[in-house]
């Protein structure tokens, strides 16, 4: 191809997974007991250990791709001859997307001849991992590189993110929920239901006592919103951060909900930098649907 389609780490798909996509990838960054570490998809920090290390005190920050960061990324295609077609993590969560831009509007001037393109996911961890998943399914068929950016922009909306949690320290520490309602929640085991809005910011939605019933409820919202309906026959990701029963649970009930799927549901792991403010016991769906109206 003449250009290449490239994405963050915060898109949380496998490593293996992106190089089988051939989608190259530039990791964010977090802060942990003193240490700086890459947002590596699992490489340099087991996940499990991550969360672990979470579950014993420790209390990660994260830090954005810098435009210093993104300008040698591109510029190693752009050297190559190859325009770029790069998509960031949402903008409604992250200001990655102007580090983006600041770094292709610099290179602009080097490489007049070249297409550097940035566009606004409006989409985080494993749903924007979709989003990049279907957006090489055309890269593939040949969409050329105006193309896809177009396609991009007017599908990111119908990737529906919806999210559950069964341990809201991390929220509580991330300004999300109020002591009173962490409290409260861990003594009646509320889970609190989550998504994605259509400005890209994850917005909490309802409560729910225990997670059989968060379980359901997640589900009904994938029929509700899931392109076609129970009919839906396109991909459906999850991500967990330490909690894979859970999440096994809820891939079995939409695989039994929804016998058409392209395939069975992709489990992963919510990576570092997504993690380090969801913390260990969440889980999150993903699919094509509706568009998200807020």
């Amino acid at each position: 191809m003449s250009y290449v389609l490239t994405c963050c780490s915060t898109a949380d798909l496998p490593k293996e997974h992106f190089e089988k996509r051939n989608i190259p990838y530039t990791c964010f960054h977090f802060m942990m007991d003193g240490t700086e570490y890459p947002d590596d998809l699992g490489q340099t920090i087991a996940f499990d250990d991550f969360y672990k290390r979470i579950e014993n005190g420790a209390k990660p920050t994260t830090s954005q791709v810098s435009p210093e960061q993104f300008t040698e990324f591109f510029e190693s295609f752009l050297k190559e001859g190859k325009d770029v077609l790069h998509v960031t993590l949402s903008g409604g969560i992250s200001g990655t997307y102007n580090s983006a831009v600041t770094a292709a509007n610099g290179l602009a001037e080097k490489y007049p001849d070249r297409k550097i393109y940035v566009v606004d996911s409006l989409a985080a961890s494993s749903g924007y991992g979709l989003l990049m998943d279907m957006a090489a399914d055309r890269r593939d068929e040949g969409m050329d590189i105006d193309g896809l950016r177009a396609w991009i922009e007017n599908n990111r909306l119908k990737i529906h993110h919806w999210f559950f949690s069964t341990d809201l320290t991390s929220y509580y520490r991330g300004g999300r929920i109020t002591k009173t309602s962490l409290l409260f929640g861990t003594l009646f085991h509320i889970c609190p239901l989550l998504n994605v809005s259509n400005e890209g910011k994850l917005i909490p939605r309802n409560k729910y006592p225990g997670k059989k019933k968060v379980m359901s409820e997640i589900v009904k919202r994938m029929i509700e919103h899931a392109d076609g309906g129970r009919e839906y026959n396109g991909k459906c990701f999850m991500c967990q951060s330490a909690c894979y029963d859970d999440a096994r649970r809820v891939a079995d009930l939409v695989e039994a909900a929804f016998p058409n799927l392209a395939a069975p549901v992709m489990i992963n792991s919510i990576g570092t930098v997504i993690g380090s403010h969801t913390g260990p016991g969440t889980v999150a769906l993903f699919f094509v649907g509706d568009e998200r109206k807020n």
